[in-house]
């Protein structure tokens, strides 16, 4: 029987920004508590912590802790710090094999100032924060509230409908005010330093596994993989779009479900 979670947050498992949203969640409160388990409860639509404080703890010591952009003269792919508690450095674009086949961002959007954003937006939230990853706003610059900030690209709400192609005109280039969803956009950054999905034989296509049974981080990886698994895990598939005729730009499309035959 799973313990009784001290953090609950709503997630649709197939959205792959969601998902991996959670496994940042996780890491972040494994950092501040030493010991967290986290696991999905698919009847309820949850994810659940163990082990920890509660969550306005956790947004409070995030909101407080300072982001750094730690290659000084690599203003859109820097690694990014993230300072004390948590003390992580989040640069797996850099250090993983195939890492830019999952990079969204590229051009002139600044890797650890759309991180700086998103993460001072979440502070805005008025909601209950089991709610987190709905929250959503048009998040602007710190010292600027007339220029917005375009969001990594890692919630699925925004895939589809972010191709010119598909909506017959760039918001971009009419500076349309979008909604992003800051809490999913930051937690998936930190999310994917540890947990990578699997690679498929498409490229740009990717997989990943939901688990039932309380882990703690460092079994992440293989849960993800679906490396290890129980009776109740979900496979899931998607895709990193180009989401730009320039093939630069991507976003995450909705997953789909996929038959148990692993």
């Amino acid at each position: 029987m799973n313990p009784e979670p001290t953090i609950r947050i709503n997630v649709d498992v197939t959205n792959p920004g969601q998902f991996f949203a959670c496994c940042g969640l996780l890491e972040l409160a494994d950092r501040l508590w030493n010991g967290a388990e986290g696991w999905f409860d698919v009847s309820t639509l949850y994810f659940c912590v163990a082990n920890t404080g509660p969550l306005e703890d956790l947004i409070d010591a995030l909101l407080g802790a300072q982001i750094n952009q730690v290659d000084q003269v690599d203003d859109t792919s820097s690694p990014i710090g993230l300072g004390q508690p948590f003390n992580l450095q989040v640069d797996w674009w850099k250090n993983r094999t195939n890492g830019t086949d999952l990079k969204v961002w590229a051009g002139s959007m600044r890797s650890c100032h759309i991180a700086q954003a998103m993460r001072d937006a979440i502070g805005n939230i008025e909601e209950e924060l089991s709610s987190l990853f709905d929250f959503g706003c048009v998040v602007y610059e710190k010292d600027n509230a007339k220029k917005k900030i375009e969001p990594f690209y890692f919630d699925a709400r925004r895939g589809p409908s972010a191709a010119s192609l598909d909506i017959g005109f760039s918001p971009n280039t009419h500076k349309f005010t979008t909604i992003a969803h800051p809490a999913v956009e930051f937690l998936c950054l930190v999310g994917l330093q540890r947990c990578f999905p699997k690679f498929t034989r498409q490229h740009r296509v990717f997989e990943y596994f939901t688990w039932t049974n309380p882990a703690p981080t460092t079994l992440l990886p293989m849960l993800v993989t679906g490396d290890v698994k129980d009776e109740k895990s979900i496979r899931l598939s998607f895709e990193n779009a180009y989401r730009t005729s320039q093939k630069k730009h991507k976003s995450f499309l909705p997953a789909q479900t996929l038959t148990k035959d692993y």
